[in-house]
């Protein structure tokens, strides 16, 4: 089974790394490697805590990068959203389909070059949505 890094960001601004090998978006909870070492026992995470889970290419990332939020050249599939979560973070990209009653939605960054492969998004941590 594939491990996915993970960065879990709590709705009281707390934020975990790891990796994950059972996170489904139909699903309440999901087990953890904090910091990826797989050598010791998971934790459980509640979604119900989070603000979003991001699915990323490396736990560094690059502090220097400014996470875009332009459509201009962006390429993706769905939806061209911003997303607006209740602490005031804004996110851009594509999502197939967004329903704000359901768990959460994956959301793909319309920046490429960021650490992002894709997030997602806890419903009810979201302030508002915008269709371009």
């Amino acid at each position: 089974m594939i491990s996915n890094r993970v960065v879990c960001r709590y709705r009281d601004g707390q934020m975990v790394k790891g990796t994950t090998r059972d996170f489904l978006a139909s699903k309440t909870v999901f087990h953890l490697h904090v910091d990826g070492d797989e050598t010791k026992p998971a934790v459980t995470v509640s979604t119900s805590d989070l603000k979003a889970v991001f699915f990323v290419k490396t736990f560094e990332g690059n502090s220097q990068h400014f996470e875009g939020i332009s459509f201009e050249e962006a390429k993706g599939h769905g939806k061209k959203i911003f997303v607006t979560f209740a602490d005031g973070e804004l996110l851009a990209g594509f999502a197939t389909g967004y329903d704000l009653s359901k768990p959460g939605f994956f959301l793909f960054p319309v920046d490429a070059e960021g650490n992002n492969d894709r997030v997602f998004v806890i419903g009810s941590s979201v302030k508002a949505v915008r269709a371009v």
